[in-house]
C-alpha cells in the first residue's frame, strides 16, 4: 500500500510537514490551526471564530483524502483557554453529528506554535 503526501490548495502551505498523509483508507491530518489559505490568522482574540476556522481547515484536508468530517474517528484537541471550551462545543455541533462522536482528547495547554491560536485539532480519519 502506497503513502499519499497531501497539502489541500485551499490550506496555507506547511513548513516542513504535511497537512494530510492517507495509507490505504486511513487518513492522517496534522493539527489544525485558525489560519487561512494565505495564512493569516482567523479570529484573533475570537474563540467561535477560531475554532470555526480550524473545522473549516478539517474539512479541506478531508475533502483533498476523499473523505469528510463524518469519516474522523478520533480527534486531539489542544486549547489554550478553559473558557472557550462553550464555543468550542458550540461550534463543533455545526460541524460534527453527536450520533456517533469520534474518540476525543483535549488537553488544555499553556501555548501553541504562535501565540495568536487559541486551539489546534488533529484528527485521524477512515475513509471509503
Amino acid at each position: 500500500m502506497s503513502v499519499e503526501y497531501i497539502n489541500p490548495s485551499t490550506s496555507a502551505p506547511p513548513r516542513g510537514y504535511s497537512h494530510v498523509v492517507k495509507h490505504g483508507n486511513t487518513v492522517y491530518i496534522a493539527g489544525q490551526v485558525a489560519r487561512d489559505r494565505d495564512g493569516k490568522t482567523v479570529g484573533v482574540g475570537d474563540a467561535k471564530a477560531q475554532v470555526d476556522q480550524v473545522f473549516k481547515n478539517l474539512e479541506a484536508a478531508l475533502a483533498a483524502a476523499g473523505g469528510n468530517l463524518s469519516h474522523i474517528v478520533k480527534t486531539n484537541i489542544f486549547m489554550t483557554h478553559r473558557e472557550d471550551l462553550a464555543a468550542y462545543r458550540e461550534v463543533r455541533a455545526k460541524y460534527m453529528s453527536n450520533d456517533n462522536p469520534p474518540v476525543s482528547t483535549l488537553i488544555l495547554c499553556s501555548g501553541l506554535a504562535d501565540p495568536d491560536f487559541r486551539i489546534e485539532i488533529e484528527a485521524i480519519a477512515i475513509v471509503p
